[in-house]
């Protein structure tokens, strides 16, 4: 039998990670905490096949340049500083106390003070990935509370990019031999503080010129797989290019890469194209993470254990609620934003293996993370459904548009987008009264500029709808691309006007299904039409012929 170490870890890992995660999703539970329980399975703590862990550690380096690669194709300045004046001194205000609660632990069980920094600084990230999918599932994603959840969220990661620049600094000081001095304390950060400008300067100056200019050449190339190749390349070659001469984390260079990749048109076809690889490898990722683990801390330490949990599901949950409620928000913000930020996750596994690598926390610190986090993943959904309204409200309020009057028998269009204009256009030019449905605010404003009668709010809302008079409407148009959210556009609209005639368009024969299903009688799906325009024009060439 060949010797194939590589094959074999990852072989176990995404077969035992599919297994587990599949597990964790039929309990309500997020995958990643089955995805660590792959990993504890695996790992050289439990008994049975033991993956490589070398290997499985160059893995999750992978996963760790592709995730960052992620968050900076998500991360949006104009949605951040929509929020700002909540979402900075909240996240600030939260790590500070939740970094002091993690050093008073450290304090008790013996732990220097940067060790208890440290280990402060990790418990004090939530997970991208349990908040999102907690605000989701709640359909509360697009609403102020979502918003400023998810803005709290992106000044943490933003504050954990730093920590992993100046966290290698930081111990290269505390190691340094001989009195503390300036010149010791100030040299090294001068140091990476000019391979960071450095980094900055060709990211921003150059990268940002290039990167855009070569996927434009690629795309129109016409090849799919260029393109999803030449994605790959610029996240996995500028992390290791910013590694290698700039000294800079794999991290921060993905992180820029993705940033720079998500100012473009292409952003959105270039997360849909990378999905895939970053999801397998975002997986191993978490499976080496709990290979890490030993589960003999819950005996060996639970007190410890505990403190570690309280901190991170209630200490912090309070912390985040007091913040919100002291600068003048509601109840239900507060508890959504405390309920969202009572786990922790990624940057907390990438800050404690950095940590126990610059032997600056020491193993049993890391066993406690990831315990916390384990337990606080398998909590979160438990405390959603106790705490966290579910939607009621609309994102903003309702703008109905400027004069509907008793309009009866007109057409309703869900949606301003690419099809949405085109049908626009068509209404107008026939001369045919419709209201338009938009939910982004920007895009509203465009079209009411060009003088539509626009209901600024959320197809699925039923509060938008009635103010688009679906109820006395002949037509509802859904022009969105998600077929599966434009089903609940049809649900609502249904209940409003059970006679109305719906046309919606679609991307999949299970979208199509999905639609149908919900009661839309006439479902467009793209590529179908497409072949029939073309045979109806090859057969009518023929006949001309």
């Amino acid at each position: 039998m060949h010797h194939t170490p590589l094959i074999a870890t990852i072989v176990a890992g995404l077969v035992i990670a599919f297994i587990m995660g599949a597990i964790a999703h039929k309990m309500k539970v997020s995958p990643i905490a089955g995805y660590l329980l792959a990993g504890i399975m695996v790992g050289p703590f439990t008994p049975g096949f033991v993956a490589d862990g070398d290997l499985a550690a160059e893995l999750a380096e992978i996963g760790v340049i592709l995730l960052m690669f992620g968050v900076g194709l998500h991360f949006s300045l104009r949605d951040l500083l929509a929020v700002r004046k909540i979402a900075v001194p909240g996240a600030i205000g939260q790590i500070a106390a939740a970094v002091v609660m993690g050093m008073g632990l450290s304090w008790t069980l013996g732990w220097d003070p940067l060790a208890g920094f440290v280990f402060g600084l990790a418990l004090s990230v939530a997970s991208t990935v349990v908040l999102l999918r907690g605000l989701q599932g709640f359909g509360i994603v697009d609403t102020e509370r979502g918003r400023i959840a998810v803005g709290w969220l992106i000044v943490e990661d933003l504050v954990m990019v730093l920590a992993l620049v100046l966290l290698p600094v930081l111990a290269q000081i505390m190691k340094s031999e001989g009195p503390m001095t300036w010149s010791a304390l100030l040299v090294p950060l001068a140091q990476i503080g000019f391979k960071v400008t450095g980094f900055l300067v060709v990211m921003l100056l150059v990268a940002r010129r290039v990167i855009p200019m070569a996927l434009h050449w690629v795309v129109h190339t016409g090849s799919r797989e260029l393109f999803r190749l030449a994605v790959l390349a610029i996240a996995l070659g500028v992390a290791f290019g910013a590694a290698v001469v700039f000294d800079v984390s794999f991290a921060l260079g993905a992180f820029f890469a993705g940033m720079i990749l998500g100012e473009t048109p292409l952003s959105r076809q270039a997360t849909e194209e990378t999905l895939p690889l970053r999801d397998a490898f975002a997986v191993l990722f978490f499976v080496s993470v709990g290979m890490l683990f030993n589960p003999a801390v819950i005996v060996e330490q639970p007190l410890p254990l505990i403190a570690t949990v309280l901190i991170i599901v209630v200490g912090k949950s309070l912390v985040a609620y007091a913040i919100v409620r002291a600068l003048g928000r509601s109840h239900r913000i507060a508890v959504t934003a405390a309920a969202s930020l009572a786990q922790i996750g990624e940057f907390s596994f990438i800050l404690v293996g950095l940590g126990v690598s610059l032997q600056i926390l020491p193993p049993e610190g890391r066993d406690l993370v990831l315990a916390g986090a384990l337990l606080s993943i398998l909590a979160n959904p438990f405390i959603f459904n106790a705490f966290v309204p579910r939607r009621q409200e609309q994102t903003d309020p309702i703008e109905p548009p400027l004069d509907t009057g008793d309009r009866t028998g007109h057409i309703v269009l869900v949606g301003y987008g690419r099809v949405g204009k085109l049908i626009a256009r068509d209404l107008l030019a026939k001369k045919r009264p419709f209201i338009l449905i938009e939910d982004q605010a920007d895009v509203a404003k465009v079209a009411k500029d060009a003088g539509l009668d626009v209901v600024r709010g959320n197809g699925v809302d039923p509060e938008a709808l009635k103010a688009a008079g679906v109820d006395r409407a002949a037509k509802l148009l859904i022009a969105i691309p998600e077929g599966f959210e434009g089903g609940a556009v049809v649900q609502a609209a249904r209940e409003l006007n059970p006679g109305i005639a719906v046309v919606a368009r679609a991307h999949s024969d299970a979208e199509v299904e999905h639609l149908e299903a919900r009661g839309a009688g006439d479902v467009v799906l793209g590529e179908r039409e497409i072949a029939n325009r073309m045979l109806s024009l090859c057969v009518l060439r023929a006949g001309r012929a």
